[in-house]
């Protein structure tokens, strides 16, 4: 499949606001990969198929995780939103043809990250904060750190905003975000 042919089967599946938000991760990716010598084909289509499961409601994404043999974990079936990342990453690979791991992997910790990420899982899970359709306290910040800051740091801001974010909700923290946070902290130069 052709990246024409993937937007347009997004495009198809996703409503506007999704799939513009898709088409801004996927941009935003590139300037950042561009900066840090990461492969801006690779990381383009990570971007645009980041949220290809986003086609799915909350309430349905247990079931297609189910039919798609993903493990959810106990964290997962009470924050199902969680799922359309893994749940993405199995779709990249049956409706988009993408064979390529680190693209499918990106796609897999781009919501809730893990340790031990690469360069492109760490652009994916940041562009998908800064995209220009995203507006929230803070965010112009990250957006500086995205121009000037190394990965490591832009990334490390990035998941302690996303987590204090998710304690203001009262909500779960999932444990790999934590691991990536711990990860990063433990091994930075």
């Amino acid at each position: 499949m052709t990246i024409d042919d993937m937007r347009r089967t997004l495009m198809s599946r996703l409503n506007k606001n999704r799939f513009a938000h898709s088409i801004g991760v996927a941009n935003t990716a590139v300037d950042i990969a561009n900066r840090f010598g990461v492969d801006p084909q690779k990381t383009y289509v990570a971007g645009l198929l980041h949220d290809c499961a986003r086609q799915f409601e909350n309430d349905q994404l247990p079931v297609e995780a189910a039919k798609r043999s993903v493990n959810i974990s106990d964290v997962e079936y009470k924050v199902p939103l969680l799922l359309h990342a893994p749940i993405g990453a199995v779709m990249c690979q049956t409706d988009y043809g993408i064979d390529d791991p680190e693209i499918i992997q990106a796609i897999e910790r781009h919501t809730v990250a893990d340790r031990n990420m690469s360069a492109l899982d760490m652009i994916i899970y940041f562009a998908d904060m800064i995209e220009p359709h995203r507006n929230y306290p803070g965010v112009d910040e990250l957006r500086r750190l995205a121009r000037e800051a190394t990965l490591e740091k832009m990334f490390l801001e990035g998941l302690n905003q996303s987590i204090c974010f998710v304690v203001s909700k009262g909500s779960l923290v999932h444990p790999k975000t934590i691991d990536a946070r711990n990860f990063i902290l433990l091994h930075q130069s």
